[in-house]
C-alpha cells in the first residue's frame, strides 16, 4: 500500500479490489476490511478533493504537503455555501471533543453533535465541513460499523505518523509515484498530486528522476526504463477510479477509444496488456459482464474467465460470467 503512495477510494467495494490487484494474487476483501478497521490503511481526503486510501504512518506528511492546496478548491465550495470560517473552526472543536477517548462516530452522529452545538448542517455542507476537519489533520476513517463509516481521530488511529521536511517529503512522494505508475509526465504527477507545476520540477531534481521522449512527450521514470520482458497476455480486471486510469491527465495511451473506459454507468475496465479492451460490471446477483470493445482472442477470453475467479476469490463468494 504504502509503495503506491495513495489509492483513490471513493468506491469503497471496489477501490478495495484495486488494492487486491496490486498485493499477493490470494489477498481478500475480508484482509483489507481488517486492515482498515485495525487502522493501518486510512480512508481520508488527500491529494485531491476526493477519497483515498493510505498507509496510517503515511497520513501526516502527506496531507502537509497537499493538503493546503486541496483547502484552497474546497474553500470556494465552503463560501458557496456560506459556511463562514468561524464556523468550520467551531466544528473542528465540536468534532474533535466528540471522537476523544477513542470514540468513533458515524458522520450523522457528528451532525448530531455538532447541531446541540448550534452548528445546524446537513448534506453537502455537512460532508463539506467534515472534509475540512480531515484536511486539518484532526481526524480520518475509523472502524466500520456494520456497513456504516465512522471517523476517528488522527492522533489515536495514525499515533505513528510522522511529519517531513518540505523537500524530504516531496522526494518521497515524487519517487513512490514514478516507481509505481511511472513513466509518467509532469502533468501528469501535478494532476495526481496536487502540487504545482514548479514543486513537481524540484521533486524530480531531487531524486534525480531520469527522462525518456516518447512521441512528443517527455516522460519521468526512477528506473532503467527498459520494460519487462514480454510475457502472454495479461488481462486485469479493473474497478472503476482505478489508479491505472485517473492517475494521468491523458488516458489516450491506454484506451482503445474515446468511450472505451466512460461507457455506461458504474462501468469497470476491462484491460489487456496495458490496453482498455472492453468494460465490466457486476450486478446484485453477482454476475460479472463483460462488454470488449474489439474481438477476443480464445486465450485472451480464458484469461478473463480465469481474472473473474481471482475477483470470486476476493470477494469469498461465488461469481457467474457472462461474456457479450
Amino acid at each position: 500500500m504504502a509503495a503506491l503512495g495513495a489509492v483513490q477510494a471513493q468506491e469503497y467495494a471496489f477501490a478495495k479490489w484495486a488494492l487486491a490487484l496490486r498485493l499477493r494474487l490470494r489477498t481478500t476483501d475480508a484482509a483489507i476490511e481488517g486492515a482498515l478497521n485495525r487502522g493501518e490503511i486510512l480512508r481520508t481526503h488527500v491529494l485531491r478533493p476526493t477519497w483515498h486510501f493510505v498507509a496510517a504512518p503515511d497520513l501526516v506528511w502527506l496531507q502537509q504537503l497537499t493538503g493546503a492546496r486541496v483547502s484552497a478548491r474546497l474553500a470556494t465550495y465552503l463560501r458557496n455555501f456560506g459556511i463562514e470560517n468561524r464556523t468550520q473552526i467551531k466544528a473542528v472543536a465540536v468534532i474533535e471533543r466528540a471522537l476523544g477517548g477513542g470514540r468513533y462516530l458515524t458522520r450523522q452522529e457528528l451532525r448530531a453533535r455538532m447541531g446541540r452545538a448550534g452548528i445546524a448542517l446537513g448534506g453537502t455542507p455537512l460532508a463539506l465541513v467534515i472534509m475540512n476537519a480531515e484536511l486539518e489533520h484532526v481526524i480520518c476513517s475509523g472502524p466500520r460499523r456494520g456497513k456504516q463509516f465512522t471517523y476517528g481521530l488522527v492522533t489515536e488511529r495514525a499515533p505513528m505518523a510522522r511529519a517531513l521536511p518540505r523537500d524530504e517529503a516531496l522526494a518521497e512522494l515524487t519517487r513512490r509515484y514514478l516507481g509505481s505508475h511511472g513513466p509518467a509526465t509532469i502533468r501528469d504527477f501535478v494532476w495526481w498530486s496536487s502540487l504545482s507545476t514548479s514543486d513537481v520540477r524540484r521533486g524530480l531534481d531531487i531524486i534525480k528522476a531520469r527522462s525518456l521522449e516518447q512521441d512528443g512527450c517527455t516522460y519521468w521514470t526512477v528506473n532503467s526504463g527498459k520494460g519487462p520482458p514480454r510475457r502472454a497476455a495479461q488481462v486485469h480486471l479493473l474497478p472503476i477510479y482505478d489508479e491505472f486510469l485517473v492517475a494521468y491527465r491523458d488516458r489516450l495511451a491506454v484506451a482503445y477509444g474515446p468511450t472505451a473506459y466512460t461507457r455506461g454507468p458504474r462501468r469497470h475496465s476491462l484491460v489487456i496488456n496495458g490496453r482498455v479492451a472492453g468494460t465490466w460490471m457486476m450486478d446484485p446477483a453477482r454476475r460479472v459482464s463483460i462488454t470488449p470493445v474489439r474481438h477476443l482472442t480464445s486465450p485472451e477470453r480464458a484469461s478473463v474467465a480465469a481474472e473473474v475467479a481471482r475477483f470470486a476469490r476476493f470477494l469469498g463468494v461465488e461469481v457467474t460470467v457472462r461474456m457479450a
